[in-house]
């Protein structure tokens, strides 16, 4: 897959940033840079839609408000008020990244991708989202919304559909972030994954990025002039 071209990825950014101040969403875990509160937040929301996380989000900070009170906790306990968020393996994963957290860095995350993702269960995603989120770092993420947003503008139906894995949508990510705005980017990425540009029924004739979107129904050279 080759790279957009520079004028292509700064009009993306530019209108991607503009649709986010407009339309970005109040979200609690975005009023907070501390890392722990945005690791809760990332591993409640896995495979878990945003209007079941707001009440166990609060509700779980309230009882553990910091990795060492997490630490102190059971396995057992955890997973209880867990409940009914489901996927209960994500409880477990948290509360060992809690007691390693405490027993290797005095009970902080650590600030480095290689740090961040030698605790259990964090991946690259997981990884970019606390850097760029918690640690002000300009790291890419690459969910489910965002990996469908980058496609369709992007790739289109055809390159999409010859896409093997995501090492190419991953680097494609890295490309577009822009230098000193990850924390906005990537909000706005997700944001704009999972209200506009959806799995079904996506909001294409008001979208900011129709004119050069690759899933665009305009012809080519119309999307080109774009």
């Amino acid at each position: 897959m080759r790279s957009p071209a520079p004028a292509l990825v700064a009009r993306f950014q530019r209108r991607l940033l503009a649709w986010y101040a407009r339309h970005g969403r109040d979200l609690p875990w975005r009023r907070t840079r501390v890392p722990y509160r945005v690791l809760v937040s990332e591993i409640m929301l896995q495979q878990t839609q945003v209007e079941r996380v707001l009440p166990k989000y609060r509700e779980f900070l309230r009882r553990w408000p910091t990795l060492r009170r997490l630490a102190t906790a059971s396995a057992d306990e955890v997973r209880r008020a867990w409940y009914p968020l489901g996927y209960n393996v994500r409880p477990v994963r948290l509360h060992a990244i809690a007691r390693e957290s405490v027993a290797r860095y005095h009970g902080r995350l650590p600030d480095t991708a290689d740090g961040l993702r030698a605790l259990p269960g964090v991946g690259r995603y997981t990884a970019g989202a606390l850097l760029s989120f918690a640690f002000g770092r300009d790291a890419a993420v690459l969910d489910t919304n965002v990996r469908r947003v980058l496609t369709r503008v992007f790739l289109g139906p055809r390159r999409t559909a010859r896409l093997r894995g995501d090492r190419a949508l991953w680097a494609l990510a890295e490309r577009l972030v822009p230098r000193g705005r990850a924390y906005d980017f990537n909000q706005a990425l997700m944001d704009f994954g999972a209200t506009w540009c959806t799995p079904r029924r996506p909001r294409c004739s008001p979208c900011p990025m129709r004119s050069f979107c690759a899933s665009s129904p305009r012809p080519a050279a119309t999307r080109a002039r774009g």
